[in-house]
């Protein structure tokens, strides 16, 4: 093996949770028809090779991805402060758990980087790191 190529997202609704990846700036690098009324939705991040696929029709019963169900999807960024303004100005709240619950805008500073946290339209969890 040499790499992550795809990376696969379980979603209710493709075309909600697409709209939700472009405010995050990925682009659309497929989408097209697979058969039987289902689409393959591939997503990326300009100059980077790894991409994301939005699956709302997995075919492995003995696996299940239940929309919702990835945490831990980690983005990089150099500049979160910018980041976190752009994606509050596109409507997507991010923030971090605090003893109050959920802190919009706030930033984890820690010793091993700067970290902001969001979910998906089915809550999917990502975070956003700055080293």
């Amino acid at each position: 093996m040499k790499s992550i190529e795809v990376v696969s997202i379980p979603v209710s609704n493709q075309e909600r949770s697409k709209e939700f990846y472009l405010k995050l700036g990925f682009q659309v690098m497929v989408e097209a028809p697979m058969g039987n009324g289902q689409t393959w939705i591939q997503l990326g991040i300009p100059t980077q090779s790894t991409s994301i696929s939005l699956v709302s029709w997995w075919p492995y019963k003995e696996v299940e991805m239940a929309p919702g169900s990835l945490k831990g999807l980690m983005f990089e960024t150099d500049d979160i402060e910018k980041e976190v303004r752009e994606l509050q100005m596109k409507g997507v709240q991010a923030g971090t758990i605090g003893r109050n619950g959920f802190e919009a805008g706030k930033i984890d500073d820690t010793p091993w980087g700067k970290f902001t946290h969001l979910m998906d339209p089915d809550g999917n969890g990502i975070s956003i790191h700055q080293k």
